[in-house]
């Protein structure tokens, strides 16, 4: 089911192993064209427009986007109670990390009298977007919204698209999730619509949608269109591509855990991405098996089908651990599982890579749920540059530079000097004007 590809005695540089790794194809620029008339009728005709893709695209005839209260507490009341206890559970280990990751002003004496401050200001408003296609994610909620509140954002909605089956409401787990956290600015709006009332705003029935600073969330190819689309009239925190595994595997590892592990993500999507390195070829035949078998007891045959046996998965053979190594930091998968003797050192040496699980113990799915690391991570090999959502994400460093009148004296020669360098002399007569 999986593709091989072999590696060994072969020399590859970093930028061979790109062309030559498996990896999910993501045309974002054609996507681009396609939403674009979308999100510019949003901007000039508001609400209707909304109302209208929501027809198009969901199903749902609706008259407004704004999800009651009464809906949200609703659907907390009416929450399984086991569900609820896992979610609050997953939200107290989220906040454990997230409020770790809160960092406080520094000030710098560069000179007596001169000082440079680093403020970290949290973002404003933020528009928070949680799927709603193939599966229900009120794991992606807790993922937006608990950053986002560690960081001091004062104000958050969240929008997810309709469900015909209840109603034209996001999936109630989604709205219970959301009163669990406190969110009560909710929207019923999916797809680059629901990113370009985020950018816009608009009036829904006497409800003043504000526009936000940041976009954050993971979503399908058109939300990831419209947020490169808007990206400048809003902040983003990725462009997010299908959900990707790696695992880097030895002798040791158990191909009943990693045939899980791949398979657990195949889950997700027709095109997500499983990808096994190993330089066992031994291992590669008993998670190939394993595979088989437990694929063909797993509920979403077909999906998980689909992504094990597409062009975007496979199994990577190498020569040795050194080579697995340059083969994952090429590939900068967006979750990357160690299964190796002594992985803990193993994942030290690790570069790139969205988030990394070390050893047996460590499945993926723990952190899609219960770790208190964050899911929304970086896709398509741009764990090469960058980060995953993070409190960082919803902070802003803002330097504040405050000199004295002896500080600039001292100083005025050299910024006078360097901006005679550039050809800029009224950079220079700005300072020597303090001084006449």
């Amino acid at each position: 089911m999986l593709t091989r590809i072999d590696l060994r005695s072969s020399a590859y540089s970093a930028a061979d192993l790109r062309g030559v790794l498996p990896r999910a194809a993501l045309d974002v620029d054609a996507a681009v064209a396609q939403v674009r008339p979308v999100v510019e009728a949003v901007h000039s005709e508001g609400l209707s427009a909304v109302l209208a893709a929501t027809a198009r695209f969901d199903g749902v005839e609706a008259t407004g986007i704004r999800v009651p209260a009464d809906a949200i507490a609703s659907a907390l009341d009416g929450l399984d109670p086991n569900v609820r206890a896992a979610l609050s559970e997953s939200i107290r280990r989220a906040r454990l990390v997230h409020d770790d990751q809160r960092r406080t002003d520094v000030t710098t004496r560069v000179v007596p009298g001169g000082t440079v401050t680093e403020r970290f200001v949290p973002v404003g408003r933020v528009g928070l977007y949680v799927p709603g296609g193939l599966a229900v994610y009120p794991s992606s909620v807790v993922m937006n919204v608990v950053p986002a509140q560690a960081a001091g954002v004062s104000s958050l909605a969240v929008a997810s698209p309709p469900q015909k089956e209840f109603g034209g409401l996001p999936h109630p787990t989604i709205l219970a999730a959301c009163a669990l956290l406190g969110v009560d600015e909710v929207y019923a709006v999916g797809g680059a619509q629901a990113v370009a009332v985020f950018a816009y705003g608009l009036s829904d029935a006497g409800h003043e949608v504000e526009p936000v600073d940041l976009v954050t969330g993971p979503g399908n190819i058109w939300v990831t269109a419209a947020k490169r689309l808007l990206r400048g009239v809003i902040g983003i925190d990725s462009e997010a591509g299908t959900t990707e595994i790696a695992v880097l595997a030895d002798d040791t590892a158990d191909p009943v855990h990693v045939a899980a592990d791949l398979i657990s993500q195949a889950e997700h999507d027709p095109a997500a991405a499983s990808v096994l390195v190993t330089a066992s070829e031994e291992l590669a035949e008993a998670v190939d098996a394993e595979v088989v078998r437990q694929v063909a007891v797993t509920k979403h045959v077909e999906r998980v089908q689909a992504a094990l046996s597409g062009p975007q998965s496979g199994i990577v053979l190498v020569d040795d651990l050194d080579a697995g190594l340059r083969v994952v930091d090429a590939y900068a998968a967006e979750h990357l599982e160690i299964q190796t003797a002594d992985a803990s050192a193993v994942a030290t040496r690790v570069r790139n890579a969205g988030a990394i699980f070390v050893g047996a113990w460590s499945p993926v799915s723990l952190g899609d749920y219960c770790a208190g690391s964050n899911h929304v991570l970086p896709t398509g090999g741009c764990a090469r540059h960058s980060s995953g959502l993070s409190v960082q994400t919803f902070l802003r460093g803002v330097h504040v530079i405050e000199y004295s009148e002896e500080a600039l004296r001292e100083v005025a020669p050299f910024v006078a000097t360097l901006a005679d360098a550039e050809d800029l002399p009224a950079h220079g007569a700005a300072v020597r004007a303090r001084f006449r």
